[in-house]
């Protein structure tokens, strides 16, 4: 039978308040009941009944996590990371996936789950800012990506300058035919901040942007990268290197240069956006622009404590996250 309370205090010889007072790191006790009891505690193997605690100040000890395809790894990787950071608060997370379908994602932004959870981390894909609006529901909210600023706390990467960096390098090794797969300047903003980049670094390295080496995609996944290679090097001037908007479209191209005897990075260089991992064992290895997920899920998550804890009522805050570039065998092999 699992250890209660009420079976720490009598070994301790304090009283349950006080057990209580530890576990929940509240009231005043000294240095070495503490102790004491903690050392009860790690004997007896007691564990809190985070339900029953969360019940009774009327939480749920569950939040959730909406993404567009778990399937995707860099979301199955955050998505990890987020389970990791809610651990730290007693937290069990909910993964719900939206498809980037915009009435699942406005049942989402709604409340469908509203009754199950304290608290939702979003990834939206396809969503206005007439519908965050119209969002009636009061369940604390953090968005995760570059969509839609000022509407909820939101955390995100810089899509431009890391487009920027990863065409920059392409530029630094000599390259001057680089392609864009993936990103397009009438996409959303995650698309468009990734083509602007792109185009940026281009021009300011004297440059001229070519429309034939830019090749959009609706979905970012292995496939659309085989055939915009496909495309690419149809061309009477094939690229020598190429940008994709994300991992999924640079695997996806190696497989296709590959198959159709282009060396990698000999004649075309490879870089992807995401670092998913993935993108460490294909052959060759990609280089990738590497996001700082982890600090994404804690900061997010930590955003989360603090409005359910309502530490802050102020306007939506924004944290922008870090990232670098791996440079690995599909530039520099």
């Amino acid at each position: 039978m699992a250890a209660t309370l009420s079976d720490v205090a009598a070994r301790a010889g304090v009283s349950i308040k006080t057990v209580s007072n530890v576990v929940n790191g509240t009231g005043r006790v000294g240095a070495e009941t503490r102790d004491r009891v903690e050392r009860v505690i790690e004997e007896l193997g007691y564990r809190p009944n985070v339900s029953a605690r969360n019940l009774r100040h009327g939480r749920s000890g569950v939040i959730a996590l909406a993404v567009p395809e778990i399937g995707n790894p860099y979301f199955a990787e955050l998505a990890e990371l987020v389970v990791k950071a809610a651990e730290g608060y007693g937290w069990t997370v909910l993964i719900d996936q939206t498809d980037a379908d915009p009435d699942r994602e406005r049942l989402v932004l709604q409340g469908i789950r509203s009754h199950l959870i304290d608290g939702l981390l979003f990834v939206p894909g396809r969503l206005s800012a007439d519908d965050f609006a119209a969002r009636t529901d009061t369940t604390p909210m953090v968005l995760l990506g570059e969509r839609l600023t000022r509407v909820a706390d939101r955390v995100a990467i810089d899509s431009y300058a890391a487009a920027r960096a990863a065409t920059e390098h392409l530029i630094d090794l000599g390259r001057t035919r680089i392609a864009a797969v993936g990103a397009t300047p009438s996409g959303d903003a995650v698309s468009r901040g990734r083509y602007e980049g792109y185009h940026d670094a281009l021009v300011a390295a004297g440059h001229r942007p070519s429309a034939r080496l830019v090749v959009p995609q609706r979905r970012w996944r292995h496939e659309s990268g085989v055939e915009a290679v496909g495309r690419l090097l149809a061309l009477s001037r094939p690229p020598d290197a190429l940008f994709c908007s994300n991992d999924l479209l640079a695997l996806g191209a190696l497989r296709a240069l590959h198959d159709h005897g282009v060396r990698v990075p000999d004649d075309v260089a490879v870089v992807g956006i995401d670092d998913i991992a993935e993108s460490r064992f294909s052959r060759p290895s990609l280089t990738s622009v590497a996001p700082d997920k982890r600090h994404i899920a804690e900061t997010a998550v930590g955003l989360l404590a603090d409005r359910l804890k309502g530490s802050f009522s102020s306007a939506p805050r924004e944290f922008i996250a870090g990232f670098h570039l791996e440079v690995r065998e599909s530039t520099e092999g």
